[in-house]
Parts: C-alpha cells; structure tokens; sequence
C-alpha cells in the first residue's frame, strides 16, 4: 500500500473515533505508524488531510456508483432499478467507513464547511452521471421523457434525494433513507417516463405517400355540374 493511502486509512479511522473537532494530526500520524514529520510530507494541516479523505471518499462513490448501474442494467433492470442501484451504490460508498461513528452528524458538517469545493465539484459529477444513465437507458430501452430533457429528470432525482435527506440527518438510518428514496424514484419514473412511440415502417410511409389528397376545390356529390 502507498504511503499516502496508509495515511488516509489511518486518518478516516481517527475522524470516525474522534470526530474532526478532536482529532489531530499527531493521532493519524500514530495510527499510520509514521512520526508527525513523515505525515507532513504528505498533508501539511488537519483540514488538508480532512480534505483528502473526503474526497477519496467521493472518487470510490462515483466509481461504485458507475459500476452499480452498469451490472444492474446488464441483469435486465428497468430505469428505476439502475438509478436506485447508482445511487444506493454511491451513499454505501459515502456511509460505510462512517457507520457507528458517534460523530457522524458532525463529519458531515465539517465535509460542508471544509471541503464545499469538492462537494461542488462531485456533485456535478454525480449529475452527469445521472444523466448520461438517464439516456443511455432510455435509448437502450426505447423510453421517453414527458415535457423534460434528460438533465431536467435527472435534477430531479437528485431533488429527490435532497429532500429525502432532509428527513434523515446524516442519511441515518440508512435502510429507512434509501427505502424512502426508491419509493420516490419509483414515483418519478412511473410519472415521467413511458414507452417512446413506435417509429413507422417505410412500408407504411410509403403506403401514406401514395394515397391521394383530395383537393380542397373537389366538388361535394351532388354538386350541379
């Protein structure tokens, strides 16, 4: 293992136990088993290091979330199946190193205010991914969406998901978040999204082009000649 990823293990294992608040850098250099100097090659501040967690944390969630959505959707899954599946995926990524910690609420606090940059910059990743699903799928799948792009559905799942958070402080419990969640996927989906009209033929449109277009100027039977 590299160094640096030592360090990150050792660091999330601090910030779970102590919460960032509590924690130092001097205790992630000890639970890597390096001096404080050794750590200071590599990340200079407590918020540095905090900053790097977090956004390791969102590289294996996007990952996680691209590789649930694919499997899904290689075993038959319908639109709603692969968006809960991606984003199921991506939440286990963000909340397993976090689970049982008693300073959850506030690690994700700190990841606001520390790292709002990264958060920003994910989230738009996280969009994108959506979307690209979102069309991909409905191509495949010969879907359409009512009144709405692809990237104005996806907005809305990731609303969806917004609001649902709102109701779970640190997404806990998180059976009972993603429940909730799907059933509001579920919902979206059942609303938005139908079967695309069925392209015709080129027999039919021939068919259509032949027959004839009776002239506005025909006289109505019965008309004197």
């Amino acid at each position: 293992m590299k160094p640096r990823d030592r360090i990150l293990d050792a660091a999330m294992l601090v910030f779970r136990r102590q919460g960032f608040r509590r924690s130092s850098i001097e205790q992630a250099a000890e639970a890597a088993g390096l001096t404080r100097q050794a750590l200071y090659h590599h990340f200079k501040s407590r918020e540095e290091l905090f900053r790097a967690v977090i956004e390791r944390l969102h590289e294996n969630a996007l990952a996680a979330e691209i590789a649930a959505g694919e499997a899904t959707e290689k075993a038959g899954g319908g639109l709603a199946d692969i968006l809960i599946a991606e984003i199921t995926a991506r939440i286990g990524q963000l909340i397993a190193p976090l689970e049982g910690s008693p300073h959850i609420e506030e690690l994700f606090s700190e990841h606001l205010l520390q790292a709002r940059d990264i958060y920003q910059k994910y989230a738009a990743h996280y969009a994108a991914q959506l979307t690209s699903t979102i069309e991909r799928v409905c191509r495949k799948q010969r879907l359409a969406i009512k009144g709405m792009t692809a990237p104005d559905f996806a907005r809305c799942v990731e609303m969806a998901f917004n609001g649902t958070k709102s109701a779970y402080p640190a997404m806990q419990p998180a059976d009972a978040f993603l429940r909730d969640f799907g059933i509001m996927v579920r919902t979206l989906v059942a609303g938005a999204v139908s079967p695309a009209p069925k392209p015709r033929s080129r027999d039919t449109a021939r068919e259509t082009a032949r027959k004839p277009v009776a002239s506005k100027t025909a006289r109505k039977s019965g008309d004197r000649r």
